[in-house]
């Protein structure tokens, strides 16, 4: 059973970093495609960035060059390094996995984190 937990969310102002960790166990695949999402209030949920297992990084127009999603694959941790927060960035985190190359191509994962709260105030 994949198991994925987020942490490192949190209230920061405008213009601020927050570094996002997902912790993955249980996990028997041969290779890895992970993702962060976010869901705001009101809206759907959306990619933020996704890594496959070479370290092939995407990212939504909104966050490039501002976060940078990255993993150590001994510590199975997937990361997500915002700077630069806008107050439209606040929403809960997700971060996901799926050994199948067709879940990080079309951004259709099965397996889910329970989320972290990021909120960044003006």
């Amino acid at each position: 059973q994949v198991q994925l937990v987020e942490s490192g969310g949190g209230s920061v102002q405008a213009g601020g970093s927050l570094r996002l960790s997902c912790a993955a166990s249980g996990s028997t695949w041969r290779r890895t495609y992970m993702a962060w999402f976010r869901q705001a209030p009101g809206k759907e949920r959306e990619g933020v960035a996704s890594i496959d297992y070479r370290s092939i990084t995407n990212y939504a127009d909104p966050v490039k060059g501002r976060f940078t999603i990255s993993q150590d694959n001994a510590e199975n941790t997937l990361y997500l390094q915002m700077n630069s927060l806008k107050p439209e960035d606040t929403a809960m985190y997700y971060c996901a996995a799926d050994p199948s190359r067709y879940a990080w191509e079309r951004g259709d994962y099965n397996y889910w984190g329970q989320g972290t709260q990021v909120t960044v105030s003006s």
